[in-house]
């Protein structure tokens, strides 16, 4: 046994050598973990921007959040690289119910499997027989209070960097350029190491081998409800909270032992949060200004000289240091001018409501659960197939800022990525620079609105219904219901409600037109029926003016999703009836239309060759009126059929549809009528 633990620091100095451990500080481990995983190109509103695999991963990862991450990364990667960030804290500040914390959280997470990899364990040391050493009482075992790499205690181990260099370079064969690299992570031994070191080292009488019996190299602890390695710090209330919190306090039960009344071994820091994360972990301040005045102060000093001061005594540690805040409780903080100096040690990120739909559906998917639901009666509780999309674009709209340039369905498509008619995404660019320019931060682009709690709740109302229950499903038109109830008993600034009621206007509007499209592939018996007409709306257009068209209007053509040869007959009643639909009057008009469909074409197949136009709403709401209108143009129109359901053609008609949109499109009885029922009403006509 004593053999094992004579070699243990030997050990570990070999397999940092050979690679089997690293050395590396928390901003280089983050960096590495963050990096290996690699990262792919997206273009967000306009700008070139990197999305990291690693945030990407997992059952419950975080959505969007592309320019945080981005800022986050660079952060990390410039204190890794020695950069002014290692002397600064990173600082997410935004709305509530946004993902700050759930991103810390996540980022925790992550760095906790990353360090349960064998390569990339941390280790620490411990002092062993301290009880021989006569002033120490009955205290057996000293471990390093801030976890400290047995590494630094190797760069410490005599006085002189010379002797330590070469105890390195004999013990571990370090070449001096290895040795370099290493100098660069040094800081010297937290006061309490350091002093026992050197009672070990008299004791010893500086022979080297008895002082290597007293060292044994172990695992720092990775239990997460321990806070070693990450750990989270909340505000507390503001009369129990103290330094002591997170630097610790001198310890009566070690008075008690230690004779020396200089050794400050008397000092618990592990009462404090700092030092269970001090040997190269993540310490995450939740609401770092909700912290009275002194609690910050102290933060002052740890953030820019890592190190944790008692008395005088110094135990440099080695993390970073990553708090979140809310908007209200940091504008309140800045306008205390004499608290300039903790914010300029601070990079401060302001995090933003996620603004595209698209991504929200997976947010929306989050806030509903995925767990099977039940009524109250414990029948199972069906979710309309609607629901995530009328969630989405009701919140998303209420986080877009009204526009002189666009309206606020144009702004939600070009967030998203998608056609808005003849506007470019880069309008929406030159928007989001010009609100960029606020020093209000909440007049920012995506800043306010309605968070992730407010969708919680929205979703907690619609189950609670008496509808929902007694119908078995929780309908998606009922979803509006429940967010503006949110809207009038969440929301304070009477202007903000009263934007956000319209916004849930707009948003019925866009539900509406999706019913429409659903109904078409209802009637049609088919679940992309509108989708083929889109498509051959688009294939007629480029192939109208096509040099091979025959007498029989045929035109052949290569399908980009299946390379297959596929043949279209042209119909020109159908097109200028879906142009006269989108409002297109003049030969000009249409031209243009045409133009810029084909061009939308040649840039979109190219890239992806399942692009099928579904994004263009105005498109997409022509076709499926055209298609309604012609082909029920017997039954005077479809809402007329199905309103009107005395005579057996129009019941039939009813029952067909009910029966396609139970078994093909994913409805249940209860949605699918009142579905058809809303239909069949003029609500939110746009």
């Amino acid at each position: 046994m004593t053999a094992q633990k004579n070699n243990s620091l030997r050990q570990h100095l070999t397999a940092v050598k050979a690679g089997e451990r690293v050395f590396e500080n928390a901003f280089q481990g983050i960096s590495r973990m963050i990096l290996e995983q690699g990262f792919e190109k997206v273009v967000v509103n306009a700008k070139t921007t990197y999305d990291f695999n690693i945030f990407r991963t997992g059952r419950k990862h975080t959505i969007g959040m592309y320019d945080e991450i981005n800022s986050f990364v660079s952060f990390v990667k410039d204190a890794a690289e020695g950069g002014s960030s290692k002397e600064m804290a990173f600082v997410l500040v935004g709305e509530p119910g946004n993902g700050k914390t759930f991103f810390v959280e996540f980022l925790c997470a992550q760095y906790r499997n990353f360090l349960a990899r064998e390569r990339n364990r941390k280790y620490s040391f411990r002092f062993l027989n301290m009880d021989k050493l006569g002033t120490y009482g009955k205290i057996r075992e000293i471990d390093s209070q801030t976890y400290e790499d047995p590494m630094i205690l190797a760069m410490n181990f005599y006085d002189s960097v010379e002797e330590n260099r070469r105890f390195l370079a004999e013990q571990g064969g370090f070449t001096e350029d290895e040795l370099d690299l290493l100098y660069r992570n040094y800081r010297p031994l937290g006061a309490c190491s350091g002093y026992i070191w050197n009672d070990i080292r008299q004791h010893a009488d500086n022979n080297l081998e008895a002082m290597l019996d007293q060292l044994a190299v172990i695992p720092v602890p990775m239990s997460e409800s321990l806070g070693t390695l990450t750990g989270k710090y909340p505000a507390k209330d503001k009369i129990t909270s103290s330094a002591v919190d997170l630097l610790g306090e001198e310890s009566i039960q070690r008075l008690l032992h230690i004779t020396d009344t200089n050794n400050p071994y008397r000092f618990d820091l592990r009462r404090g949060a700092l030092a269970r994360v001090a040997g190269g972990g993540i310490h995450f301040s939740d609401e770092i200004f909700k912290n009275k005045k002194d609690l910050v102060q102290v933060y002052l000093g740890v953030i820019q000289n890592r190190a944790i001061e008692i008395d005088g005594y110094k135990w440099p540690i080695d993390s970073m240091i990553i708090a979140t805040s809310n908007n209200s409780e940091f504008n309140r903080f800045l306008a205390e001018k004499e608290e300039a100096p903790i914010v300029d040690r601070c990079r401060i990120c302001y995090v933003s409501h996620n603004t595209n739909y698209r991504m929200q559906e997976g947010l929306t998917s989050y806030a509903i659960g995925s767990d099977s639901k039940t009524t109250l009666t414990k029948e199972t509780l069906h979710q309309d197939p609607n629901l995530n999309y009328a969630a989405s674009v009701g919140v998303v709209l209420t986080r877009l800022p009204r526009s002189e340039k666009l309206t606020p369905i144009e702004t939600m498509k070009l967030a998203a990525g998608e056609v808005a008619g003849e506007k470019s995404i880069k309008a929406l660019a030159e928007v989001i620079d010009a609100l960029g320019q606020e020093p209000d931060i909440t007049k920012r682009f995506g800043q306010r609105g309605l968070g992730h709690r407010s969708l919680g709740r929205s979703i907690q109302i619609l189950k609670e219904s008496s509808d929902t229950n007694e119908g078995r499903c929780m309908v998606a038109y009922d979803i509006f219901k429940a967010l503006e109830r949110v809207v009038l008993d969440y929301v304070v600034d009477t202007n903000e409600r009263a934007k956000y009621l319209e916004d849930l206007k707009t948003g019925k509007k866009l539900y509406r037109e999706r019913i429409m499209t659903e109904m078409f592939n209802a009637y049609m018996d088919e679940p992309m029926a509108i989708r083929k007409d889109v498509q051959n709306y688009v294939n007629m257009i480029i192939g109208i003016d096509a040099e091979n068209l025959g007498p029989d209007r045929m035109w052949k053509y290569k399908d980009p999703q299946t390379g297959e040869l596929r043949a279209l007959k042209i119909d020109e009643r159908y097109v200028k009836s879906v142009e006269e639909r989108i409002g297109l009057k003049t030969e000009e008009q249409r031209a243009s239309f045409r133009t810029s469909i084909r061009k939308i074409y040649g840039q979109k197949i190219s890239v992806d060759p399942n692009y099928d136009f579904m994004d263009n709403l105005e498109l997409v709401k022509a076709v499926t009126d055209v298609r309604l209108k012609s082909d029920i143009a017997g039954a005077g129109s479809l809402i007329g059929a199905l309103a009107n359901r005395t005579n057996e053609e129009n019941q039939k008609l009813y029952d067909r549809m009910i029966v396609t949109m139970l078994g093909k499109l994913g409805y249940c009885r209860t949605c699918a009528q009142k579905t058809i029922e809303y239909f069949c009403t003029q609500e939110d006509e746009s």
